[in-house]
C-alpha cells in the first residue's frame, strides 16, 4: 500500500485536495479533524489539566488555547508533546484499517508534515500550493484571522517554494478546481500504475 503524505502551507487548499483524493475512492486521514475529535472529546481533560482554563464543559476552547499559546514557542511545544502521540495513534488505526481493507494507496493529511519530520513516514509526498497572493486572501478572509496570526503561523512553516522542491507531487489549487482535480487523479494513476 502507498502511504501518501499531503501537505501543505496554511490556505494553500488541503481540505479541498484531501476531498478530491476521497472522490477518486482514496481513504484520507485529516489530521485537523483528529485534533478537533481530541478537543471535544475524553483527553481534551489533558489539554485542561496542562493549560488551566482552555477547557470548558470537557471541551477545549480553541480561543483561549490560542491565547495561551499564540507567539509563545515553548507553549506550543507542551501542547503538541499531548495532542501529536494522540494524532499519531488515530493515525495508524486509521492505516492498519486500510492494509486490512486492501486498499492500494492511503493519504494521511499532515499539515506540518516536514516540520514534525512525519516525510520519514511516508513513500510519496503531495504539497498543495498556491501564489502568495491567493494565499494571502484566503487567510485573511477567516474568522477571526489576524496579520499576527497569520504571520506567527507562517512562521512556523516551512517556506511554500520549499515543500516544492521537496514534493514527489504538486497540486496547484488557484488555477481552478478543474486543474486541481486533474492534478488529483494524475497522482492516482501514476501510483496505481507503479504498484503494477
Amino acid at each position: 500500500m502507498w502511504l501518501v503524505g499531503l501537505t501543505g502551507s496554511i490556505g494553500m487548499g488541503k481540505s479541498t485536495t484531501a476531498q478530491m483524493f476521497r472522490e477518486e475512492g482514496v481513504a484520507v486521514h485529516d489530521s485537523d479533524a483528529a485534533v478537533h475529535e481530541i478537543y471535544r472529546g475524553p483527553q481534551s481533560g489533558l489539554i485542561g489539566q496542562a493549560f488551566p482554563g482552555s477547557v470548558a464543559g470537557g471541551v477545549v476552547d480553541r480561543a483561549k488555547l490560542a491565547a495561551m499559546t499564540l507567539g509563545r514557542p515553548e507553549e506550543i511545544a507542551r501542547l503538541e508533546s499531548i495532542v501529536h502521540p494522540l494524532v499519531q495513534h488515530m493515525r495508524r488505526a486509521f492505516l492498519e484499517a486500510e492494509r486490512r481493507r486492501g486498499a492500494k494507496i492511503a493519504v494521511v493529511d499532515i499539515p506540518l508534515l516536514y516540520e514534525t519530520g512525519a516525510e520519514k513516514e511516508v513513500d510519496k509526498i503531495v504539497v498543495v500550493s498556491a501564489a502568495p497572493e491567493v494565499q494571502r486572501e484566503r487567510v485573511m478572509a477567516r474568522p477571526g484571522m489576524t496579520e499576527e496570526k497569520f504571520r506567527a503561523i507562517l512562521a512556523r512553516q516551512l517556506p511554500d517554494s520549499e515543500k516544492r522542491k521537496r514534493a514527489d507531487f504538486v497540486v496547484h489549487t488557484d488555477r481552478g478546481m478543474e486543474a486541481a482535480r486533474e492534478d488529483v487523479r494524475a497522482i492516482v494513476a501514476a501510483l496505481a500504475e507503479e504498484e503494477d
